[in-house]
């Protein structure tokens, strides 16, 4: 207990699912939580879930592909908790159809809250972390930016470019203390994966090696550590959670 004692933790797309775990986790740990997501009653609901921890908790709605928006989300968190000390990019949609069927919409509407979003707020965050000299950015990515996948097309680009975008990040940082990392979580059980057909998701618990599917609790597991000073030499790297699906 108390890994992050002292901690400000700024978590995207916070409302439920692993967004919400990770909240629970951080807070758990001592870290108190500025919250984002568009879906204000259910963000209300983990505020109170925080609270109940002993920790402060403050809601904040935005689109995360809107840089106005994201701006004055950092702008706030810093004037009610006087510092940002950590980031998590977690807020993401899907919109799965083939190839040949995805609209420019389709496209458009996933890159920009997976990808512009996660962008958006780490330049946000990036200058009041790099005048303290200190931050950590943890992205939550996903095996599909990985391995790719059928009917993930604008999913699985947007995944990959979390990834480049978070060794990049790290790499230019760095020198100012901050370190940037990702997690890539597989098979999560959370509202979205539940609305797969029962042949698909057990098709992809047979490619598990654990036998099992993950829970959000899984993902904010290793979130909390990177977060943690207990990563304090660990920056650029993709942490898969994935049960074994990916083993390179």
């Amino acid at each position: 207990m108390g890994q992050l004692n002292g901690k400000i933790a700024l978590v995207t797309g916070a409302a439920r699912g692993i967004g919400q775990a990770i909240a629970m986790k951080l807070a758990a740990e001592g870290a108190d939580i500025a919250l984002c997501d568009l879906q204000a009653d259910w963000l209300a609901e983990t505020a109170g879930k925080v609270q109940t921890l002993g920790r402060r908790a403050q809601c904040y709605t935005a689109d995360v592909s809107n840089g106005e928006q994201v701006q004055a989300v950092v702008a706030a968190v810093e004037k009610d908790f006087g510092k940002i000390d950590i980031l998590v990019n977690n807020a993401g949609i899907t919109k799965d159809t083939f190839l040949i069927r995805m609209t420019e919409a389709d496209w458009d509407a996933v890159l920009n809250i997976n990808l512009k979003g996660t962008f958006l707020f780490s330049k946000a965050v990036a200058r009041p972390m790099m005048k303290q000299r200190s931050g950590a950015i943890v992205n939550v990515a996903s095996i599909i930016g990985l391995i790719g996948n059928a009917g993930q097309c604008n999913y699985a680009a947007s995944k990959a470019g979390v990834i480049a975008l978070t060794k990049s990040v790290a790499k230019e940082l760095a020198g100012r203390g901050i370190r940037a990392n990702a997690v890539a979580p597989g098979f999560i059980k959370t509202k979205m994966t539940e609305k797969l057909p029962e042949d698909i998701q057990k098709k992809m618990l047979e490619a598990i090696p654990l036998a099992r599917f993950g829970e959000p609790e899984d993902v904010a597991n290793v979130v909390l550590f990177l977060a943690s000073d207990a990563a304090a030499y660990v920056t650029g790297q993709v942490v898969t959670v994935c049960g074994g699906m990916v083993t390179a």
